[in-house]
């Protein structure tokens, strides 16, 4: 950290939270002048899917209905279950790659997982669940689309990785080129970055037929090789590399 003023430029690739070295790295990184991917409100404003659910409400983002529950209020139960039906989804504020969120079908599940869950967070989002068999992932830097993926759900589970108690299962993946994407899945993760900034991000979206559902922005999103960059190969870093190089020239 004390060699940063040395740089232009600071690109974190480590999964960032806020009370972690990397915000703090991303926050001295700004004071000293750098260009910074991922930006410190971009952390502040996307390590938290209750304040994201806030945020795209505001701004008519499309998302899966949703109401907030707290630790002390005895009608949690059922406000949620009125408003959104079984099954439904629980989430922590800060969870990532799916930890912290849970599918509950019943009443009982819910009381369960909902007892645990306040034991990490004193706010949960709970959100109607709807099923797909992938999400879409869209790439966006300074509001433009640069890749898109497909994330298929793990073998026999909801989510795209599935946590068991030795190892870790994902589903497979397709990468396509951003104009193959339908447009309305594109408009909505590009309206979704917007109030959060011009970073780079990754904006999970489930399409279900003509409508489609903004999960959440991710700030740190995976470009791994042979993945995301399957379709652009290196042009997609050309791409990230031309825009530190705006930045750090707007700075200056």
């Amino acid at each position: 950290m004390h060699r940063l003023a040395e740089f232009d430029g600071l690109f974190i690739r480590e999964t960032t939270a806020v009370n972690h070295h990397t915000f703090y790295m991303a926050q001295k990184a700004e004071r000293e002048g750098l260009a910074v991917i991922d930006d410190p409100n971009s952390i502040l404003r996307c390590g938290n899917k209750v304040y994201l659910h806030t945020l795209f409400e505001q701004h008519k983002v499309p998302m899966p209905d949703g109401v907030m529950l707290f630790k002390h209020d005895e009608d949690n139960l059922v406000r949620a279950v009125d408003a959104l039906g079984l099954p439904l989804v629980l989430k922590i504020p800060d969870g990532s790659f799916s930890r912290g969120v849970v599918k509950v079908k019943t009443l009982t599940d819910f009381k369960t997982q909902l007892t645990e869950l306040f034991n990490q967070s004193s706010i949960i989002l709970a959100q109607r669940y709807t099923f797909t068999e992938y999400d879409w992932r869209i790439g966006v830097l300074n509001g433009q689309a640069i890749f898109a993926c497909k994330y298929f759900m793990a073998r026999n589970h909801w989510q795209i990785y599935m946590h068991g108690k030795t190892k870790t299962q994902s589903g497979g993946f397709t990468t396509c080129a951003v104009n193959e994407v339908p447009v309305h899945v594109l408009q909505a993760a590009i309206k979704a970055c917007a109030p959060i900034g011009d970073s780079l991000y990754g904006v999970d979206v489930k399409q279900d037929g003509d409508k489609v559902y903004v999960i959440e922005v991710n700030d740190n999103p995976n470009i791994d090789d042979g993945v995301e960059d399957l379709h652009l190969g290196n042009k997609l870093y050309d791409m990230i590399v031309e825009d530190f190089i705006r930045r750090i020239e707007l700075k200056r």
